[in-house]
């Protein structure tokens, strides 16, 4: 080859060296908002290079897609602040499809979107890998630090969902997944705030009900790289064979205060990504239960009978103390209250009958009286967990998924199978038998539970070359189950359950809500429900958790936006005038834990007994909000300083404390640049609620 040729070939494959490898899209991004129509319609239009990425056939997507068919639909949108686009890209010779379908949401500056992959072809596809549902580089117009806001999963532990800020480090990748197949379940949530130099950033929510992953690197000092999506997927596809890979959200902000994204994001939950009824966000209940594993040695509600839990409708309407929800947990089952026999609801799921000895006539009988009370009526299953020897198990095998493990394994686990999601037949099976017994017994609000972790089961039954199928298929299969629910009873609620908090992303939060978020069965510790308050309050309005005790400290602990009572009012040491008055506060400061929040004290350190810890849900639309505070046991210090955010400093406020019950007038200056609150005995809380003064 001549020198010329030479050269000027070595100069055109250095040009396409990005190409060739699979480089990143770069994303500039300015000083001004985004206009999320235009950032749509740069990233995914015709020509470009789109902010997601693959390997097919050994080739990246970046060199593929050049070369395949295009086309962009604009989608009709029944809401008037949600833009919709299908874009899809076919390749021609083996005949794949990917669409990529984008909402995009401009009141917000929010997008998001999801990839499915389908052949058309005649023949199987080549080998499709390495599926980044984001893959792209952002940078700005500032130079500075750029630090990852991020928090844990759920661990069952009084660290649960704790604060995180990790700044990325040039060279360091920062990366993030889940453990054991459940989204948020190990030391990440699937939702994380990338806060960039000049006052600007980015919220990230992944939708994955399983492994998810997300890598972040610095680029140079004026941005980040971010790759994410499933994390182990090698597979090829079917004729006809379709596919969906993880959901992406991103909410870009501005402001001086990571906050002011992280409450972008709140809001953007409550209006455009939470369950409706009746066109509104969906309200979570304040719920009451049984009389809880009562009497000793049952465990949960297996010693319940249908007449027991009449009574306790009746004994807590005679009290006037009547909630939204009347709950009924585990235990309600055949074969789970046969305790002499060491039987119990864990070790007896997949008897998905209900106990003909204590509920003669089903559970109608229960749901009718709490009908009668004006109350709604919520039920415990758990279908994808079947022991092994129950009835499940035994009618129909072919439905369920074991493990490999060692001969030496004893663990109750390894009793355990996973009812297949992902088999068509069986999960069409399971919604109309679940729907049917919800209509059959008056259940108007739907729980799951999901106490096992499921990863090892799909990496069994993966085929060869088909890695990741059939975690794929399950995900697949749960959100077409919760869908069906929630089509054909347009008043449900899912209260979304596994072994607490452990299954929270971007797709479940769409369809129901962590009614119990931790597991952390420490019932004597409030000062855990207060860590885990203030921790996922960063990012999720919606969540609850339980409370045993009637003393404010406690039960203050565990307010959020819904709670779960499991008094036992049978007892003759419980006083029902303190149940009133907790219920009373409660009610009169509910709505306000929808709002915006903001962290009062140190983000570090939550878990420690010698602290204060604080935290405020402020109303922007009417000055309005609530302070809740607690000094610790081993607090000494009487006093805590504390600036409120929202507040207008021009402006005075009336600040009325709840255990007093008296008022006082303070300046908004004072509130916002230091306010002091005082608790002269340890392990006291404090509730106030603020308005401007008239």
């Amino acid at each position: 080859m001549k020198p010329f040729f030479r050269t000027f070939f070595s100069l055109v494959l250095l040009a396409l060296a990005p190409v060739l490898a699979g480089a990143q899209v770069t994303v500039r991004m300015s000083d001004d908002p985004v206009d999320v129509a235009r950032w749509i319609e740069t990233r995914f239009g015709k020509g470009q290079i789109p902010p997601f990425s693959f390997v097919y056939g050994g080739k990246h997507s970046s060199a593929l897609l050049p070369r395949w068919s295009y086309s962009s639909t604009k989608l009709e949108s029944d809401d008037p602040d949600r833009i919709e686009y299908l874009y899809a890209y076919t390749d021609r010779s083996t005949g794949l499809k990917v669409e990529c379908r984008v909402k995009g949401y401009p009141s917000f500056h929010a997008v998001e979107w999801v990839l499915n992959f389908t052949q058309t072809g005649k023949k199987d596809t080549p080998i499709l890998e390495d599926v980044r549902v984001t893959d792209f580089r952002m940078t700005y117009p500032h130079s500075g630090e750029v630090i990852v806001h991020h928090a844990e999963g759920n661990h069952i532990t009084k660290n649960d969902f704790a604060p995180h800020s990790t700044p990325l480090v040039a060279g360091e990748t920062f990366a993030m997944m889940p453990e054991g197949g459940r989204s948020s379940q190990g030391q990440f949530l699937p939702f994380f705030n990338i806060q960039t130099p000049g006052g600007q950033g980015v919220v990230v929510a992944i939708g994955w009900t399983g492994t998810w992953f997300a890598d972040i690197d610095k680029v140079g000092d004026r941005g980040f790289a971010l790759r994410s999506g499933m994390k182990t997927m090698r597979l090829y596809l079917h004729p006809d064979e379709s596919i969906r890979t993880p959901s992406i959200g991103l909410l870009f902000w501005q402001g001086d205060d990571r906050m002011v994204g992280n409450n972008a994001f709140r809001r953007f939950v409550r209006v455009h990504q939470a369950r409706k009824v009746d066109g509104k966000p969906a309200t979570y209940p304040l719920s009451f239960s049984f009389n809880y594993r009562d009497p000793a040695p049952c465990t949960e509600y297996s010693c319940l009978t249908a007449d027991w839990a009449i009574a306790m409708v009746n004994r807590y309407k005679r009290f006037e103390l009547v909630p939204d929800v009347f709950w009924l947990d585990a235990g309600w089952t055949a074969g789970a209250s046969d305790y002499r026999n060491g039987k119990s609801w864990a070790n007896t799921n997949g008897n998905w009958t209900i106990d003909s000895t204590r509920f003669p006539e089903g559970l109608r009988p229960v749901a009718d009286a709490v009908h009668k009370a004006g109350a709604k009526f919520m039920v415990w299953f758990e279908p994808e967990r079947v022991v092994k020897g129950t009835q499940w198990a035994v009618d129909y095998p072919q439905w369920m998924l074991d493990k490999e493990l060692p001969a030496t394994d004893k663990s109750e686990s390894r009793d355990w199978l996973l009812f297949d999601m992902g088999n068509t037949e069986a999960r069409e099976w399971l919604q109309e038998y679940i729907g049917d017994m919800i209509e059959q017994n008056g259940i108007d609000y739907y729980r799951q539970d999901f106490n096992m972790e499921p990863d090892k089961y799909w990496a069994r039954y993966d085929e060869p070359d088909r890695i990741g199928m059939k975690e794929i298929r399950h995900i697949e299969g749960l959100y077409a189950f919760w869908d069906y629910l929630l089509e054909r009873f347009p008043g449900l609620l899912i209260d979304n359950c596994a072994s607490g908090g452990r299954r929270l992303d971007l797709e479940t939060i769409k369809r129901s809500a962590p009614l119990w978020r931790s597991d952390y069965y420490h019932y004597d510790d409030p000062d855990g429900y207060q860590c885990h308050n203030f921790g996922l309050s960063f990012f999720l309005p919606f969540h609850g958790t339980g409370i045993l005790q009637t003393d404010p400290y406690s039960f203050r602990s565990s307010m959020s936006s819904a709670l779960i009572c499991n008094w036992k009012i049978t007892e003759p040491n419980v006083s029902f005038f303190d149940m009133q008055a907790r219920i009373d506060e409660y009610r009169r400061v509910r709505d306000y834990f929808l709002e915006d929040y903001y962290p009062l004290t140190e983000l570090e350190g939550t878990t420690r007994d010698d602290i204060w810890l604080a935290y405020q849900y402020d109303r922007p639309s009417d000055g309005t909000g609530i302070v809740v505070a607690f000094r610790r046991a081993a607090c000494p210090d009487p006093a805590l300083t504390v600036r409120l955010s929202g507040i207008d400093a021009s402006r005075n406020y009336s600040v009325y404390n709840f255990d007093t019950g008296e008022s006082v007038t303070v300046p908004g200056a004072e509130l916002a640049s230091g306010y002091v609150l005082t608790l002269p005995e340890p392990r006291g809380s404090m509730l106030l609620r603020y308005k401007l003064a008239e």
